[in-house]
C-alpha cells in the first residue's frame, strides 16, 4: 500500500445522506390539564409563615446556629471597621 493512498479520503456508507419522511405541518396537540399555578402566587404573609411549618424539625437548631454564627460575623466584622483606627478605608497618595 502507498503512503498516499491511506490518506485518500472514501466516502462511507453511514454517512450518506439518507431522504427523510415528508412531516406535515400540522397544529399541537391540546393540553390535557391546566398549567399548574405557582405555589406562593399570591400568598400573605401569614400563609407563608404557615409554610414553615414543613420545614423538619430535625432542621430548627442548625438554622439557629447557622443564625447565631452570621450574627457573630457580622458584629465582629463592623466592631473591627469602627475600632481598628489602623485599618486603612479609603485610598492614600495619589492616584497613578
Amino acid at each position: 500500500m502507498q503512503p498516499l493512498q491511506a490518506l485518500r479520503t472514501r466516502p462511507a456508507q453511514a454517512l450518506r445522506l439518507q431522504p427523510t419522511r415528508f412531516l406535515s405541518m400540522r397544529a399541537t396537540a391540546p393540553l390535557r390539564r391546566p398549567v399548574p399555578k405557582e405555589e406562593h402566587s399570591a400568598h400573605t404573609i401569614s400563609q407563608r409563615l404557615r409554610t414553615l411549618k414543613k420545614i423538619p424539625p430535625e432542621l430548627i437548631p442548625l438554622g439557629v446556629v447557622i443564625a447565631a454564627a452570621i450574627l457573630a460575623a457580622c458584629y465582629s466584622m463592623a466592631r473591627k471597621f469602627w475600632t481598628d483606627k489602623t485599618l486603612r478605608l479609603t485610598r492614600q497618595g495619589k492616584p497613578s
